[in-house]
């Protein structure tokens, strides 16, 4: 294993004050409102930190690592320029100021006032589907993350360490969310959402000192034109490339060295042949900041929670100012974690990092937990644990928030519309309680059963993208526009899904035929 005692102690003494904390708020649940919505009594303060923990899961962070890694700094200064159209959003209030107003628990309840029952059930059942898809991959992330950079066996006893893993982990969210519903949760992501702030601008400055910058910039600079010089070699040896005429060898050893020069770690303006990330999938998201406030509802407790409209507005501002310390661990990291294995000062720590990466059975596996191993052989006693315990806090923080939000939107938006007799305040809670354990038992089997293959943030996009693309439109239209219809809410619904969902298998059948005809040659 890689932690030492002292590791293993700081994490079970965070783990101990999270468990605390939780415990404080076992009386305080005394309603429906309460367990769903914090008795709507929350403040912009702990709104804010709350609401920005719950947001930044282990898997968020890993995901940011990746992306990072494969961008550098030209995605980050896209990324950072975003700067300015947030603010607006956020002060202005966009979205979340009138959503407040209409004093709804859940987005479909408002759909129903604003619209129809129907469209309220077929909101909801479209909003927990893509819901649990999306988070059905959290835990086996988190899982493995814990087993890479703690240096987990495989298997314990006899059993797979993988299954074990989640289940604890999953378990101790279920024990926050059970005990006090959104009271417990906000309470415990706040002072979770405390030390993540602590934790990450402490290691961002380690890790910062750690390099000097040349050495950042002779890697970003360098690498990729290694890369070039290494393809083009590997290029030349091939037979195929020895039987082309002179020119259509020039031709593609230009289109190999034209594909790294547009693939630059440094300049935001040189990024069309980066895979994936590059300033389309930057554009698309700027668009969606706008499009879809408010349409993601994996922490849609945080929306009713709040003690009045102008709370629930100042938190989002005030949530801007406080994701800077995050936003520094976010824009320099992946950049440091890419120098510590592509820079030659480095190499023992490379060689070592892709030796347990070599043990991992995919290339996306492989993708997700480069940065975390490279973390596990960089940080020292104490920053190893505590970087460790932060990662749990921040899985725990999202998997509350999610088996609270996912659970409560079956329940308040598929389940009570069909009813003819409304639930009694007991029979309620216990029915939310049961919705909670069934998202818990989903996530485990399809985190077991599914094998996924791509970055993380383009699986988050796409989930998001089947109930966003149509439900960004129901949204503003509702708030924002006194002719909107429910007519024309069916068809935004209905079309946006289409589309998205459309698009994504076409995408899919497009690579799985690329990848069949390189098979074939």
């Amino acid at each position: 294993m890689n932690l030492s005692f002292i590791d293993w102690l700081i994490i079970l003494a965070v783990l101990g004050g999270m468990i605390y904390s939780v415990s404080f708020t076992k009386g305080l649940m005394k309603s429906v409102t309460d367990f769903l919505s914090a008795g709507r009594s929350a403040g912009r303060y702990l709104i804010s930190v709350s609401a920005g923990a719950a947001g930044l899961g282990a898997i968020s962070i890993v995901g940011f690592l990746e992306v990072g890694y494969i961008t550098g700094f030209s995605m980050a200064w896209w990324g950072l320029s975003q700067g300015i159209f947030l603010v607006i959003l956020t002060t202005s209030g966009w979205v979340i100021y009138r959503f407040r107003q209409t004093k709804s628990l859940t987005l479909a309840q408002f759909f129903e006032k604003r619209y129809s029952r129907n469209f309220r059930i077929f909101a909801g059942i479209v909003a927990f589907v893509c819901g649990i898809i999306n988070f059905g991959i959290f835990p086996a992330v988190g899982a493995q993350f814990f087993i890479s950079y703690c240096g987990f066996p495989g298997y314990f006893f006899g059993i797979p360490t993988f299954p074990l893993v989640m289940i604890f982990l999953i378990s101790i969210a279920l024990y926050f969310v059970y005990t006090g519903g959104q009271i417990a949760v906000i309470i415990a992501d706040f002072f979770q959402g405390v030390f993540l702030i602590v934790v990450l601008f402490i290691i961002t400055i380690f890790l910062y000192n750690k390099v000097e910058w040349s050495q950042v910039t002779d890697s970003l600079k360098n690498t990729p034109t290694k890369l070039a010089a290494e393809e083009v070699q590997k290029l030349k040896e091939e037979e195929t490339f020895i039987l082309l005429s002179d020119q259509d060898k020039i031709e593609k050893i230009d289109d190999i060295i034209d594909k790294y020069q547009n693939m630059s770690l440094i300049n935001p303006f040189k990024t069309s042949q980066v895979e994936d990330f590059n300033l389309t999938y930057f554009l698309i998201g700027l668009i969606g900041m706008f499009y879809g406030a408010l349409s993601w509802q994996g922490h849609q407790a945080y929306n009713s929670s709040a003690k009045s409209a102008h709370e629930a507005k100042m938190a989002s501002v005030l949530g801007d100012i406080r994701w800077k310390p995050q936003g520094l661990f976010i824009f320099l990291v992946p950049v440091l974690t890419y120098v510590f294995m592509n820079h030659p000062d480095f190499q023992s720590t490379a060689d070592s990092v892709n030796l347990a990466l070599n043990s991992l059975e995919t290339e996306t596996l492989k993708s997700q937990m480069r940065a975390p191993i490279v973390l596990s052989e960089i940080l020292p006693v104490g920053l190893l644990g505590a970087f460790a315990a932060l990662m749990l806090a921040a899985f725990i923080s999202t998997h509350d928030t999610y088996l609270h939000s996912w659970a409560s939107i079956f329940v308040q938006d598929v389940i009570m519309p069909l009813r003819k007799k409304p639930f009694d305040k007991d029979e309620h809670i216990k029915t939310l309680r049961y919705s909670i354990f069934g998202v818990a038992v989903f996530i485990f089997v399809f985190s077991l059963v599914f094998d996924q293959n791509q970055e993380i943030a383009l699986y988050f996009a796409v989930t998001f993208a089947i109930f966003a693309g149509g439900v960004g439109a129901v949204i503003i239209g509702g708030l924002y526009w006194d002719r909107g219809t429910t007519e024309g809410a069916w068809a935004a619904m209905i079309i946006g899904a289409t589309i998205a969902v459309t698009g994504t298998i076409a995408v899919s059948y497009t690579h799985l035929r690329a990848h069949e005809t390189v098979l074939d040659l």
